[in-house]
């Protein structure tokens, strides 16, 4: 009688595997077991099982310089790129970018997002528009800790004019010697009916903004607009005098204030 040494032979595998003791598989390396139905890898290198990500990933976003420099210095090396974008006011650094000679994934960024402030945001908004007294008066009394020239006490005195000015007939305005302008007004409530007045406003005035959220603070220039209607009424406003050079600025000086702090260059543009 002849021997099947082939059923032999699996019996005796099917044994030595279920016999053999267990093995502890070593965490971030791959591994080949055999099983009964072959052989099996099993991938310990991932995140799930090593608890580390394989590689820095993800935009960072801040808002001042100060912030993005203390990022910077953290997670930055000799072959991180900067690049500055005076039209969407964002400095962003990639921080894993590519070597001279070796490619690599370039998705481990910090962006600079400048906000611009609420009060710039306010006088820009009103920048150019007339307002009626009451409302103009109101803004100059909600603003006074930017007015400096004149005086925020000054300005505090026109805005209180303007506002015991209301039941009046605006008739003309004067140009004065001293560069202010003079309106001369008469008045129409019953008990004052003739009398006549005069507001006198300067041309022009200084405020001192901060257009970014952590940034220095400028000052900028305003002038006066006015316009006396055909029923008698008077509408005041200001016009600022080129606003997008400020802000052209103070991103300049936000550059410059994290140019010196790191080492790289820091290039126009924006990264791929």
């Amino acid at each position: 009688m002849s021997i099947d040494t082939t059923d032999n032979a699996r019996t005796l595998i099917a044994f030595a595997q279920h016999a053999a003791a267990p093995v502890a598989l070593e965490v971030g390396k791959y591994h080949v077991v055999r099983t009964a139905d072959g052989f099996r890898t099993i991938d310990l290198t991932t995140p799930e099982h090593t608890g580390v990500p394989d590689r820095k990933t993800g935009t960072t976003t801040v808002r001042d310089a100060v912030s993005f420099a203390a990022y910077f210095t953290k997670h930055a090396d000799d072959d991180t790129e900067l690049y500055a974008d005076a039209d969407r006011l964002t400095v962003t650094a990639v921080l894993d970018a590519h070597t001279a000679t070796t490619a690599r994934w370039s998705g481990h960024r910090l962006t600079l997002q400048l906000r611009k402030t609420e009060s710039w945001t306010q006088w820009l908004e009103h920048d150019g528009r007339l307002m009626q007294q009451e409302q103009f008066a109101e803004f100059l009394e909600d603003h006074l800790p930017e007015l400096l020239e004149p005086s925020a006490a000054d300005m505090l005195e026109i805005a209180q004019s303007i506002q015991g000015a209301t039941k009046v007939e605006w008739q003309n305005s004067t140009r004065l010697s001293s560069g202010q302008r003079q309106f001369t007004y008469a008045e129409t409530v019953q008990a004052k009916a003739g009398q006549r007045g005069q507001l006198t406003i300067p041309e022009t005035f200084v405020i001192g903004l901060v257009p970014f959220e952590g940034s220095e603070g400028y000052k900028l220039t305003a002038r006066f607009r006015y316009r006396i209607t055909k029923d008698g009424g008077l509408t005041l406003g200001y016009k600022l005098e080129r606003p997008s050079d400020i802000i052209r600025t103070a991103f300049r000086d936000v550059v410059n204030a994290i140019g010196e702090q790191i080492e790289q260059p820091i290039m126009n543009g924006t990264p791929a």
